[in-house]
C-alpha cells in the first residue's frame, strides 16, 4: 500500500475515534453557525486538528486544504480534508456521516479515503490501483438505464438555495424515471456508495473540494464516470454528476437541459 494512503487511513481512523466519542455528549456540543444551515461543532474542529497533526508528523511540508481551517502551505502535495462530512446529521444523532481525506499532487487526485466510523467501513483508493472497501476490490454497479436504478442526491442549502427551484425540477424528472431517489446527507459517503455499487448514480449542486476529493477518485477507480451536470470534466468544485457508465449517460441527458443558466458558465 502507498505510504501516503497509509497515513490518510491512520488519520481518518483517529478522527473517527474522536467523532464516535463525541456522540456521548451530543446534547451539550459547542455548535457554531458558519452560514445559513451550515454548522460546525467542536468535534469537527478537533477531528480536523488531529488529522492535520497526523499528516504533519510524517509530511511537515505538505499543504492542507481543510473545510474548517482553510488552505495552508505551498507544496506539490495537497491534503484535502473534510473531518466530519454530514455535521447536521451528526448533531441530531442521525447515523450517516464520514471522514473524507484526499491527496492531490500537482492538481491531480492521487489517493482517497472515506471512513464511516459507526459502521467502521473504510473506502480507499490510489490512482491506478482501483478502489477498495475494507481491502476488498469494489466496482460500480452493472445496472443499465434509469428504470431500475437507485439515485443519490443532495438538496441545495446555504447560498445554494437560489438554485432550489431548478433543483426541484431536476428531482421531479429523476423521480419519474428512476426506481428510487435517496438523500442521506453525506456527499462523501454517497460517492463511496456509488463506487461500491450501492447507488447507481449521484448528483448535487454547489459542492466543495473537501466534499468530493476522495469520493470522485473512488468512483473513477471503480469504473464509474465523474463529470459536471453538463458533462464537462469535474474540477473538484460546484455541480457533480457521477455514476456507472450506463446510468450516467441517460441521467446526463435528462439533467443537462435543466441546469440553470447561472451554472452553465462555471
Amino acid at each position: 500500500m502507498q505510504p501516503l494512503l497509509n497515513i490518510a487511513i491512520r488519520a481518518a481512523r483517529r478522527a473517527g475515534e474522536i467523532i464516535v466519542r463525541g456522540m456521548n455528549k451530543l446534547h451539550r456540543l459547542d455548535v457554531r453557525e458558519k452560514g445559513q444551515n451550515d454548522f460546525v461543532t467542536e468535534i469537527d474542529l478537533a477531528a480536523e486538528r488531529d488529522i492535520v497533526e497526523t499528516i504533519h508528523r510524517h509530511y511537515p511540508d505538505h499543504a492542507i486544504l481543510g473545510e474548517e481551517s482553510g488552505a495552508s502551505g505551498d507544496h506539490e502535495f495537497v491534503w484535502i480534508i473534510d473531518p466530519l462530512d454530514g455535521t447536521t446529521n451528526y448533531m441530531h444523532g442521525f447515523p450517516q456521516f464520514a471522514v473524507s481525506i484526499g491527496v492531490q499532487r500537482r492538481g491531480r487526485m492521487e489517493h482517497g479515503v472515506v471512513y464511516d466510523p459507526l459502521r467502521q467501513e473504510l473506502f480507499t483508493t490510489s490512482r491506478g490501483d482501483g478502489a477498495q472497501l475494507d481491502g476488498r476490490r469494489i466496482r460500480v454497479s452493472s445496472h443499465i438505464g434509469l428504470e431500475r436504478s437507485l439515485i443519490g442526491t443532495g438538496f441545495p442549502y446555504q447560498t445554494n438555495l437560489r438554485w432550489l427551484d431548478s433543483y426541484m425540477v431536476m428531482l421531479k424528472a429523476v423521480m419519474q424515471q428512476a426506481a428510487g431517489v435517496r438523500r442521506p446527507g453525506s456527499a462523501a459517503l454517497d460517492l463511496a456508495y456509488v463506487a461500491a455499487g450501492r447507488l447507481d448514480a449521484f448528483w448535487e449542486i454547489g459542492l466543495k473540494p473537501w466534499d468530493t476529493a476522495a469520493g470522485s477518485l473512488l468512483i473513477s477507480e471503480a469504473g464509474g464516470l465523474v463529470t459536471s451536470l453538463l458533462g464537462n470534466d469535474y474540477k473538484l468544485d460546484g455541480d457533480i454528476l457521477v455514476g456507472t457508465p450506463k446510468v450516467h449517460a441517460p441521467l446526463l441527458e435528462l439533467l443537462a437541459p435543466l441546469v440553470p443558466a447561472d451554472l452553465r458558465g462555471k
